[in-house]
């Protein structure tokens, strides 16, 4: 591993036990990977686990490509047959992205609330010009006030309020870039091209994307796959007190890995 992919939080990221299969956990649009503060433990407990921070690089030349080319290359650092990529909304098109592009790196995919393409093309346009002229200060209180818009019905107080401290460390600018890379992104035309085993989660109640329409239109067209709905869950489901990825990743990897 390299500063560049973990810059600040060594410690929270990373619980790695060379013996057992390698789990690489790739965040949502926030980019910090910071939300999977709950899952490492759990998941440490029968994978090698490791997550991507993205790279905090000049937006300018950000790209999916460029970050999955990065992805892969973390990959190869942990790994000499593959890893497992875990990913999140936004991770999980750069975790498909990655399988697409350097399918070597990738062992196995799980793609949690995640989709091929983003269809409001509108708002994703408009949403990074209204971020830059708003005042990233105020950030804090938009999200407190978006948090049913984003989370689970029955989320724990303390957990949205460490989502929302978490949260203060993600980039503007990254995150703005991802925004705008959303804007062209479209793999529907390749998901048969994946081919390696692939775990699709979607929450019920996700009421920021079609997380279960998407899950399942992805997992009718990724031959190896599987689909399992998350009941009663929103979009950032990681953070809740009852939902342990280990509990799906474990016996579906048992079964195919």
């Amino acid at each position: 591993m390299t500063e560049r992919h973990h810059p600040m939080h060594l410690r929270d990221l990373v619980q790695r036990d060379h013996s057992m299969p390698p789990v690489v956990l790739v965040p949502g649009i926030d980019g910090t990977a910071l939300l999977f503060y709950r899952q490492i433990p759990t998941l440490a407990s029968r994978f090698d686990v490791v997550a991507f921070p993205l790279p905090a690089v000049d937006p300018h030349v950000m790209t999916m490509e460029s970050l999955a080319d990065d992805l892969a290359t973390l990959v190869d650092e942990i790994s000499d047959c593959g890893a497992i990529l875990c990913g999140e909304s936004f991770g999980g098109a750069l975790a498909m992205t990655t399988a697409l592009r350097h399918p070597a790196a990738v062992r196995g995919l799980v793609i949690v609330n995640s989709f091929p393409r983003i269809a409001q093309r509108i708002k994703l346009r408009v949403a990074p010009r209204l971020l830059k002229l708003m005042p990233w200060g105020a950030m804090p209180f938009v999200r407190r006030y978006t948090s049913a818009h984003l989370h689970s019905p029955h989320a724990l107080p303390e957990d949205l309020h460490e989502f929302r401290e978490r949260s203060k460390q993600i980039d503007r600018d990254a995150y703005i870039r991802r925004l705008e890379i959303l804007q062209e992104f479209d793999i529907r035309d390749e998901l048969h091209d994946i081919d390696v085993p692939t775990l699709f989660l979607a929450g019920d109640l996700d009421r920021l994307l079609p997380s279960v329409h998407w899950a399942r239109y992805m997992h009718q067209r990724v031959g190896p796959s599987r689909l399992h709905v998350l009941e009663g869950y929103g979009h950032v489901c990681l953070i809740n007190h009852d939902l342990d990825l280990i509990d799906f990743i474990g016996p579906w990897w048992e079964d195919v890995g």
